[in-house]
């Protein structure tokens, strides 16, 4: 039996970001928050520029005694953190204080997908969960699961429909079409699927790539799909009209070395596909307009290991990495140009999984990003960017930045190192 358990001691402790001690998890009087004194907490950008434009502020520090993090969403005022275990555990917005979590039967928590209350996670049983939460601010936390997928009768009523099967590998990422109900989702058994939530039938299921499905995405404004791989491809998916059958549309295809994430930044007149690879590099394609084509526009370098999670707001793209850096860069309005805005270094390990929500402000913009890396920790962020001002487009970046040489937990470079010999 499946269900939810209320507030209870948590797997994490509160980090003192001063001393780097282990302290009681606070309340969120004690959480750091912006001061504008001499002795304000905000960081300026690492990258010297004439006039910083971003700051940025690491508000709470959590460390999880138990595993990793995987799969970070947010909704309606909470965030959802997937891991090793078997419960998936809610947050509040935006101090991390725990609301509850909710217990599954199975655990390794990959993905988790969240639309306002609705909440799909995927499991080590290569199984997908649906669950309905809903909260309050009294704190209050309730939430059941609606269903698994696929349903048990499917293989009772239709042994022989390959497409109600589940996946034979690990489900690696997840997706949501919302204007049609559809869930997506992609797996290492190299296949991706698309369920229809209303009846919880799998109404499509196809290969996609060579090697393991890593990332994928639906265009809300078309439902245009997009998958990466280990494969080293980005693909471009449509739905075939009136079916539920999708055919590939473009295979995007400019390294050998696997593509782990996307992100999909879109406006009224604009549209750019973000993939973040094993070598560092950020590779971006902009859609023609009037259009579906996408071309190659260039590639975003500064991380020095492999680009693990990217996730593009506004006009924002935060990229987090193998080398325990998460950067932020930002496109110019009616360019292909990007500059690197900051860079936050507070991990030690992997950046595994990013999460970012917008808070809007009368002079800047405010962001709230979640990471958690394989050093354990599972950080909050507050960024605010400033207006931007007319600057050469050349002296954004100061190259010894890109040169800097992070420092790794010595557990994961132990890791890393049996790894490669093996």
């Amino acid at each position: 039996m499946e269900f939810y358990h209320g507030r209870r001691r948590s797997l994490f402790s509160f980090v003192d970001e001063e001393r780097h001690a282990i302290v009681p998890s606070p309340s969120p009087s004690h959480v750091s928050m912006e001061d504008e004194s001499p002795e304000s907490p905000w960081t300026l950008s690492p990258l010297q520029t004439p006039s910083p434009t971003l700051l940025y502020h690491c508000i709470a520090s959590l460390h999880r005694h138990e595993g990793n993090i995987y799969s970070i969403a947010l909704s309606k005022g909470l965030v959802f953190t997937g891991s090793d275990s078997n419960r998936i555990r809610a947050w509040r917005q935006p101090d991390g204080i725990e609301r509850g979590c909710l217990k599954a039967n199975s655990g390794e928590v990959r993905a988790i997908f969240a639309y306002s209350n609705m909440l799909f996670t995927t499991h080590k049983d290569h199984k997908i969960r649906v669950w309905n939460f809903t909260a309050s601010e009294s704190d209050s936390f309730r939430c059941n699961k609606v269903s698994s997928l696929p349903k048990r009768s499917s293989f009772l009523l239709f042994p022989k429909r390959t497409k109600t099967h589940k996946h034979k590998d690990c489900i690696s990422c997840i997706a949501y079409y919302h204007a049609e109900g559809l869930l997506y989702t992609g797996s290492h058994d190299k296949t991706v699927k698309a369920w229809r939530i209303s009846d919880k039938i799998c109404v499509d299921s196809f290969i996609a790539h060579a090697d393991n499905v890593n990332a994928i995405l639906v265009s809300q404004d078309d439902g245009c799909v997009f998958t990466c791989s280990s494969d080293g491809s980005v693909k471009i998916w449509r739905r075939v009209y009136r079916e539920n059958s999708h055919t590939l549309t473009m295979t995007l295809k400019f390294q050998p070395c696997p593509v782990y994430t996307l992100a999909l930044s879109s406006s009224f007149n604009t549209c750019f596909l973000y993939s973040g690879s094993s070598d560092g590099s950020i590779n971006f394609w902009e859609r023609e307009k009037m259009c579906y084509r996408f071309n190659h526009g260039g590639f975003l370098q500064g991380h020095r290991f492999a680009v693990l999670c990217l996730v593009a707001i506004e006009k924002l793209i935060f990229s987090g990495s193998e080398d325990s850096t998460i950067r932020v860069w930002r496109r110019e309005e009616g360019s292909c140009f990007h500059e690197c805005l900051a860079v936050l270094d507070g991990h030690r390990g992997p950046v595994r999984c990013l999460a970012v929500s917008l808070e809007m402000e009368k002079v800047v913009m405010g962001f709230l990003v979640y990471s958690a890396s394989l050093d354990q920790t599972f950080k909050i962020w507050r960024v605010k960017v400033l207006p931007d001002e007319k600057r050469s487009s050349f002296d954004y970046l100061d190259q010894s930045d890109c040169r800097m040489s992070p420092v790794l937990s010595p557990s994961w470079v132990e890791k890393k190192l049996q790894v490669d010999h093996d």
